[in-house]
């Protein structure tokens, strides 16, 4: 197989050229605009569909196909009646830091708008899944994901209210969770987290802000401090347009 000279070490092998060598003709469209997006600056607006399908000579359905991909690849991003080009993707580390700290670290303004705070008895998924007791209160804090103002998640808390009995009075919803664990003097030990790939509820598209047809990343999280207590579950929807994960490993 021949590699193109330039080839970039992250991208996709002959460009994702196939085998027989047949390139399907949207395929062909969304890359000579994926070029294009790159000579432009973050919020530039793209040629309108109309225009693409005139200068790459191809009809308008297929430029729509290319946009589509490339809005879903989170290189662009919808804005009015247009489309512009959207800003790099945030990286956040699957560590024990909070979102708060990932965002910051990347020169973002991390916020919350609070959608939920509630109280109810602890179910039996609950139970087993934390090792709470089952039927003990548990809060429930649901939470809209900002950076720069922009909403691009979608967090549900679970801990149980003996942990943070002064929860709905003592903490500020746009706040870090995390640091407000750490003024009541509870550290993290250890957590299981698994992520997987999902489409939004239409309640869940409405709050993010985003069509239903997005692909997420969905995040679980089952927390416990230092003693092996369980602390709290998380559920964490993360836009998959605008976030990447990343991990440092070591054998």
């Amino acid at each position: 197989m021949d590699y193109p000279n330039d080839q970039a070490p992250g991208a996709p092998v002959r460009s994702g050229i196939p085998e027989h060598g047949r390139v399907p003709k949207y395929y062909a469209v969304k890359a000579r605009i994926d070029r294009l997006v790159g000579e432009l600056g973050e919020g530039s607006a793209i040629p309108t569909e109309r225009d693409l399908s005139e200068r790459y000579e191809v009809a308008r359905e297929t430029v729509r196909q290319a946009l589509r991909e490339l809005v879903l690849e989170g290189k662009l991003r919808r804005q009015g009646r247009g489309t512009v080009v959207a800003g790099p993707k945030l990286a956040q580390p699957l560590s024990l830091a909070s979102y708060t700290e990932g965002v910051r670290r990347q020169g973002r303004t991390p916020g919350r708008a609070l959608v939920t705070l509630d109280r109810f008895p602890c179910p039996d998924a609950l139970a087993a899944e934390t090792g709470l007791t089952r039927g003990e209160p548990v809060w429930h804090l649901e939470r809209v994901l900002l950076a720069d103002d922009e909403r691009v998640g979608l967090e549900s808390t679970y801990v149980a209210v003996a942990r943070i009995p002064g929860l709905d009075t003592a903490f500020d919803p746009d706040s870090s969770f995390y640091a407000h664990l750490a003024e009541q003097g509870i550290a993290f030990g250890d957590a299981d987290e698994r992520i997987e790939t999902v489409l939004a509820t239409p309640r869940e598209a409405l709050l993010i802000g985003t069509p239903p047809a997005l692909p997420m990343l969905l995040i679980h999280r089952v927390s416990r401090d230092t003693g092996g207590r369980p602390l709290e579950r998380v559920r964490t929807l993360y836009r998959g347009d605008r976030f990447s994960f990343t991990a440092h490993l070591r054998g």
